[in-house]
């Protein structure tokens, strides 16, 4: 059961959620279990879709669904869109192995209410499908640089993620990141959803939710992980 809403922001009127908390997809390191509680206790859970076919996302879905208390109640799904080919990397990777496309479709049939690109940027036509749909679009940034393309593509929500989150995103430290990226949003709206993709933070209100992340992250349950890690994770 979701508890009562102690804090009002723009994501909880958005999605109608009690607590403005967003699982981060995390791939089989969360899954549709956790999914599912996240959202159940009034927070938005998110699946991590890296490497699956659609069929296999559809099953991911379905199983999230099967522990809602609220059937209508509303989830997200996180792909890995790196850039492929031209000038990025060579060690860039398709993790969606040309059916994105068809993920999309699940994604849309199945209800999300939320598609998070957690790396790279999405295809213009898959945003614009996306939007058609009622769906809203997050891109996870790691760089100041990152917001331009972002915003072009008509970018809901920008989650900037420091270093400190792993790195996969690069490797800047989130008190830099986040009032760099607050200013190159300052002003912008989304085209889907009409509401300013920022508000503007204190440096003490910035402080304040990371060591309330921190804490909360620590105090929560514990994911899903192979046993080798558990010892140290616990320590």
């Amino acid at each position: 059961m979701a508890s009562p809403q102690k804090i009002r922001t723009p994501i909880t009127d958005l999605f109608k959620i009690n607590h403005p908390i967003l699982l981060a997809g995390m791939n089989v390191a969360a899954g549709p279990k956790l999914a599912a509680a996240v959202t159940n206790a009034g927070g938005m859970g998110v699946i991590g879709g890296v490497g699956y076919t659609p069929e296999m996302l559809k099953d991911q879905i379905a199983e999230l669904k099967e522990h809602l208390t609220d059937k209508n109640a509303p989830f997200g799904v996180d792909l890995l869109l790196p850039q492929v080919g031209g000038s990025a990397r060579k060690t860039n990777y398709d993790y969606t192995k040309g059916k994105l496309d068809g993920l999309v479709d699940i994604i849309i049939e199945s209800g999300a209410k939320l598609f998070v690109s957690a790396v790279g940027v999405p295809p213009k036509h898959v945003v614009d499908r996306l939007h058609a749909a009622g769906i809203v679009y997050m891109n996870m940034i790691g760089h100041p640089k990152h917001v331009k393309k972002c915003l072009e593509l008509g970018v809901d929500i920008i989650c900037a993620q420091g270093g400190e989150g792993g790195g996969h995103t690069g490797d800047v430290p989130t008190t830099v990141l986040i009032p760099a990226v607050v200013d190159l949003v300052k002003g912008h709206k989304s085209p889907g959803q009409q509401m300013v993709v920022a508000k503007v933070l204190t440096h003490h209100h910035m402080t304040t939710a990371a060591v309330v992340r921190f804490k909360s992250f620590c105090l929560s349950a514990q994911p899903v992980r192979s046993p080798p890690e558990k010892p140290a994770w616990d320590k």
